[in-house]
Order: C-alpha cells, then sequence, then structure tokens
C-alpha cells in the first residue's frame, strides 16, 4: 500500500505579502491590479471570507469587499519561496511531483530517512515549512493522489488531515460531489441534476452509465467514486544539488559565530548528500542580510567533490569573501551542485563504412 503526501500551501501569494509587509496581516488583501481590467490571482483568507476569489475580476472583488488591498504580483519572491519548499520535499524523497509553485505529491513509501509514517513525515515537513518561510501549509495523507489531494483541503488552513485504506470508502462517500477533484461547477451541476449530489450517490452509478454522460472521464469517476486512484507520482525535476538554509533567530554580525553556524551548514548538506549518493562539482554560499539584500558565491571544481574536507574548505573560502559591510546576516545556506557529467554519455568519433568506387 502506498504512502502518498499531498502539500498544498495556504493562501501562497498573499500569504508572502502579508509575511514581508507586517501592515497587511489581518487585512483582506488580493495580489493582482484593481484597474479597470484588473483581475485577482490570488486572495487572502481575509479577503475570502468575503467572496473574492482568483480569476475574479478586480471590480467584482472591490464589490464584494470594498476594503480590499490590493497588491502587485512579485513572481520572482514566490518562485524563490517556492524552491526552498520543493528543497525540503526533496530532503525526505526523490519521488516529488510538483503540481504549481505552491503544492506537490511526495511518494514516501520509501524515504531517506526510512520513516514507516507517512503522517510524521508530513507533520515534520510542514514544521521545516514554517520555520524556513514563515508560512503554513496544509497536508492530506492517504494510499493514492485522489484522497491525498481531498484530505489536504479538508482542514484548510494549516491542516492536516489523514485517510487510511480502511477509511477511504466511507470517506469519499460522505463527500459532496463538488468536493471531488475533477469536479467543476458545471459537471456537478449536470450531476446534481442527475440526482447525484455526494460520493455515496455516485457509487451507486454504473460506470457504463457514467461513461455515457460524461465520456472517458467517467471511467475515473467510477474509480473514484470507490477511493481507486491508480496513478503514480511522476518526478518532473531532476535534482541538481543538495543544500541546507538556516534562518537565524537573530542577525549575526560576527565573523567567528558565521564560520560556526557555516560549520554545522556544512555538515548538514554533507550529511544530506551522502544519503542521496550525490557527487557535485560547484559549492554555492548563499548570503541574505538583515535587509533582505542577498548574494550568492560559489566555486566550481574541475572534477566531483568526494571528500568533506574539500568541500568544507570551499565553503570557508567562500564565506570569508563576504563583507559584513552590508549589515548583519540574517540567513546561511549551503549547497553543493553541478551533477551533469554524471549523465554526460561517453562521445566518440563514429566511423562510417563507404563503398568503394
Amino acid at each position: 500500500m502506498r504512502k502518498i503526501i499531498h502539500i498544498d500551501m495556504d493562501a501562497f501569494y498573499a500569504s508572502i505579502e502579508q509575511r514581508d509587509n507586517p501592515r497587511l496581516r489581518g487585512v483582506p488583501v488580493a495580489v493582482g491590479h484593481s484597474g479597470e481590467r484588473g483581475v485577482v490571482a490570488a486572495a487572502s483568507y481575509e479577503a475570502r471570507r468575503y467572496g473574492v476569489r482568483s480569476a475574479m475580476s478586480s471590480r467584482a472583488a472591490l464589490a464584494r469587499c470594498p476594503g480590499l488591498v490590493f497588491v502587485p504580483a512579485r513572481f520572482d519572491v514566490y518562485r524563490e519561496v517556492s524552491h526552498r519548499i520543493m528543497d525540503i520535499f526533496f530532503d525526505y524523497t526523490d519521488r516529488v511531483e510538483p503540481l504549481s509553485l505552491d503544492e506537490a505529491y511526495l511518494d514516501v513509501t520509501v524515504n531517506h530517512y526510512n520513516m514507516p509514517s507517512a503522517t510524521i513525515i508530513a507533520s515534520d515537513i510542514r514544521r521545516r515549512i514554517r520555520e524556513a518561510t514563515g508560512l503554513t501549509a496544509s497536508a492530506g495523507v492517504s494510499v493514492n493522489k485522489f484522497l491525498a489531494k481531498i484530505a489536504s483541503d479538508y482542514n484548510k488552513p494549516d491542516g492536516l488531515t489523514v485517510v487510511t485504506g480502511e477509511e477511504a470508502e466511507a470517506f469519499v462517500e460522505g463527500l459532496k460531489i463538488e468536493q471531488f477533484w475533477g469536479v467543476g461547477k458545471v459537471t456537478a451541476d449536470r450531476m446534481h441534476g442527475m440526482g447525484i449530489h455526494t460520493g455515496a450517490d455516485l457509487k451507486m452509478r454504473s460506470e457504463a452509465e457514467l461513461v455515457w454522460h460524461f465520456g472517458k472521464a467517467g471511467h475515473t469517476y467510477y474509480l473514484n467514486a470507490r477511493a481507486i486512484d491508480n496513478r503514480e507520482v511522476t518526478p518532473d525535476r531532476v535534482r541538481k544539488s543538495v543544500g541546507c538554509e538556516n534562518t537565524f533567530f537573530a542577525d549575526i554580525g560576527e565573523p567567528e559565530m558565521l564560520e560556526r553556524e557555516l560549520r554545522a551548514t556544512a555538515e548538514e548538506v554533507w550529511r544530506r548528500a551522502g544519503r542521496r549518493d550525490f557527487y557535485g562539482r560547484t559549492v554555492t554560499l548563499k548570503i541574505k542580510y538583515s535587509d533582505f539584500r542577498q548574494i550568492t558565491r560559489s566555486h566550481t571544481f574541475p572534477g566531483f567533490v568526494t571528500e568533506y574536507g574539500q568541500f568544507l574548505d570551499a565553503s570557508l573560502g567562500l564565506l570569508s569573501g563576504v563583507d559584513l559591510i552590508y549589515g548583519k546576516v540574517r540567513l546561511l545556506g549551503l549547497s553543493i551542485g553541478n551533477p551533469a557529467d554524471l549523465e554526460q554519455p561517453q562521445c566518440g568519433q563514429l566511423e562510417f563504412d563507404f563503398p568503394e568506387e
């Protein structure tokens, strides 16, 4: 039986804006533009209470929530935070299937820590996301992707829902048909017209009837009504680096303290790389100052770094070049990457036999 986790960040874009601007906390926020043709890209939970949703026109959103505050999207920031979250996922398993910047499936049936409990893994991931980004995530844990996806939405925000194999069919039977993944408003209205309002109602219909009314999707509805989903988690990202970042409780301005933090971080990175049998040629140091200014420094070796002493010396060398004139440091990150040569085929001259004239 597989162990699948679905992680979904809570109001991702809007939560980042509220995190970075204290004046927006507790206020209904929409990411987007408030102009005549503006559209809401994302809405905070405060805004959602007024019925504001993504893809809604700004005019309609303001009509529902006159106090709505619009902020422009910062996709570079969202992508950076997303990368940090995805790196946490890959620390547990390489079987990660991102769906967007803020959600992904993880198959942790076999995982890097040999942890038997997917629920404990999900809890640990949510804790690490909060510590690393200041954001909350909701998680669903179950035996397949369909159930995990529904479960992650069951106790939002900042929730964790587990659906065991024994509970699966009863859980699905009690769902409203609108809660089924892939059933939108139009399909739900058609099902209501057929007397299908819950998972139990859907389960009463034959596969042939559902295919007749809904085409190929009818096969999926038939299986989902029985809590069946045979899709595998399909990773679409090749690991290019292994790293670790630490955000300090208090900003650090003393070189000696930074060196101690770097040594601890280097040990963690090397441990993670060893657990994955990962080798790279490039060591990268990331520094974020107290004013959120960020710099990176890297060193690339001609061959793979296979000794911890070599990795540590390179990391310390990069740190020695960091100037604290810009202020104290709030975040230090270290990674090893550039593994591409491992997959490069051996190349040689092709030979052809030409017929003699």
